[in-house]
């Protein structure tokens, strides 16, 4: 069983946090097998939220389960529990860990970030519900403040994480 840890970074612009709509928010990402190094070429959405019922010797469930196609081993993911944190105007700029995964016969290696975040502008401002970072950058008016708010170059990695 490995820990991976989801860092993202990105420059916030009049932005105190940035989060995502935990625990219904779906992490995209493409997965590689441990066992065989078989790397998935589709997206696959793992939800916090979700338990999936595949494996009879875990009756609590997976938040992701899935059958290497080349090996043909079952291997499976889940969200550790609170360890969502939100991306804070302190961060911006720095690689920050948001999530922890822990992986059994699988491990993810690209992230999509796509819909479904929350940003809220400095000082009170605005809020923003179902933010799509698809394109790595975000702008918006805030009306409460009456200036621009931003997420720029987002970026994502991977991290091992020790225990």
């Amino acid at each position: 069983m490995v820990r991976v840890g989801l860092q993202i970074s990105a420059t916030l612009e009049n932005i105190d946090k940035l989060e995502t709509s935990h625990p219904d928010y779906p992490f995209f990402v493409k997965l590689t097998c441990s066992n065989c190094g078989e790397q998935s070429d589709k997206w696959h959405d793992i939800t916090e939220s979700e338990r999936v019922q595949q494996d009879t010797r875990n009756t609590a469930g997976f938040n992701f389960f899935m059958k290497c196609k080349m090996c043909s081993r079952e291997n499976s993911i889940d969200i550790v529990e609170k360890s969502n944190v939100p991306y804070t105007a302190d961060d911006s700029g720095k690689l920050k860990t948001i999530v922890i995964f822990d992986c059994r016969g699988l491990e993810p290696v690209d992230f999509s970030p796509r819909s479904g975040w929350k940003v809220f502008s400095s000082e009170n401002g605005q809020s923003f519900e179902d933010v799509d970072l698809s394109e790595d950058d975000w702008v918006e008016y805030d009306q409460k403040n009456n200036n621009s708010v931003g997420v720029y170059e987002f970026a994502s990695k991977f991290i091992k994480i020790k225990k």
